[in-house]
């Protein structure tokens, strides 16, 4: 059997949006699974993964951290001599890719969104361009999840030895089947995501004072990530919100909801808009690469301009008067549209044509 590891920031990311290609690796392979967390160990362990627990800050830059990082990983690569390394977000592409480079190991990396980090200019920039460059070049395959994001690599000369184009994760349809949509006279406002900034809370947070009365909610499903939660706890007290906190099974909610609100700055493929969208509910989202790429203006749902509380205001206002039957239309429609084009089979096929291509 062939050995892969995988090193990654999430369990939970792992397990819930890229599961179906953990177990097409373990058919073949023994797979090892580097994590910060115990979110969905025991889930990924029944299935056959070894884990290993590896410490990361995943917001700091404190070059202490990520040297010892960078250590962590060269140490377990030494040990355990895998045939391929397979890295997800920030800090495993960078140290992780950099390390497979150095040791003459194969490696994978995806890249799940850029954040804010390409906003910058300066030497904050340059640092980087630097490091992603020596994460990636001698990668073998650098997956992308939309064009937008292999644009701004490509330009920054930030290559692999291939790329890859995939449609995000993919959606797990028998995870997120479609829900009959609930007719009903009241509105529910589904935010999805961590409570920050750059995840557009700001503009949520002013659309649902402007727009919530006894007819119209405004739900907030995720963890606050930076410091709002006195002001939501204030907002909540109004009534203006209410907080259904961090979940790990986020299916029941989507179902529960009139239309998904994904307000991001930024996106690599916004998986709480595709799994929405299977699950029959209409999305109101960022015009932005990783969201555009996932709803249809007018038909699954409607777009506004990121960090724009008044556009926000206006596509909900447009949903609002809608009828139930219209709002039931776009549910199906975007769950049609993730059965044709985000099936999670596709991409899992995808990353498999490229590990039997590196290690057969």
């Amino acid at each position: 059997m062939g050995r892969v590891l995988i090193l990654i920031n999430s369990s939970g990311g792992l397990y819930d949006f890229r599961n179906e290609f953990v177990e097409a690796l373990l058919k073949d392979n023994q797979v090892f699974v580097s994590v910060p967390d115990d979110v969905k160990t025991n889930e990924l362990m029944e299935e056959g993964c070894q884990i290993i627990r590896t410490p990361i800050n995943r917001r700091g830059i404190n070059p202490f951290e990520d040297l010892k990082l960078y250590r962590t990983y060269h140490n377990m690569m030494k040990e355990l001599k895998p045939d391929l390394v397979v890295t997800y977000t920030i800090k495993p592409n960078i140290y992780g890719g950099f390390c497979a480079g150095r040791m003459k190991i194969p490696y994978i990396t995806t890249i799940t969104g850029l954040g804010g980090a390409f906003d910058r200019t300066g030497l904050f920039l340059q640092l980087i361009i630097h490091m992603y460059r020596a994460g990636m070049k001698k990668a073998d395959c650098v997956f992308f999840q939309n064009e937008e994001n292999r644009g701004i690599f490509r330009k920054f000369g930030i290559v692999g030895k291939k790329d890859r184009l995939v449609m995000g994760s993919g959606v797990s349809l028998p995870r997120h089947p479609y829900e009959p949509y609930p007719m009903r006279e009241e509105t529910h406002f589904l935010f999805v995501g961590r409570v920050m900034k750059e995840r557009g809370i700001l503009e949520f947070l002013e659309a649902a004072r402007r727009l919530h009365n006894d007819k119209v909610f405004f739900d907030i499903l995720g963890y606050c990530d930076e410091d709002y939660q006195e002001t939501l706890a204030e907002l909540e007290k109004e009534g203006v919100i209410h907080q259904l906190g961090f979940h790990t099974q986020v299916h029941p909610y989507l179902a529960d909801a009139d239309a998904i609100v994904v307000a991001s700055f930024h996106e690599g493929m916004s998986n709480a808009l595709i799994e929405a969208a299977a699950t029959g509910r209409p999305v109101i989202a960022s015009n932005i690469s990783g969201c555009m790429e996932a709803f249809e203006e007018g038909r699954t749902g409607f777009g506004f301009t990121p960090g724009n509380a008044e556009e926000l205001i206006a596509a909900m206002e447009k949903f609002l008067r809608l009828s139930g039957e219209e709002r039931a239309a776009m549910g199906r429609a975007g769950r049609a549209k993730m059965e044709r084009e985000f099936d999670r089979k596709l991409v899992t096929a995808a990353y498999m044509e490229e590990v039997k291509r590196i290690i057969g």
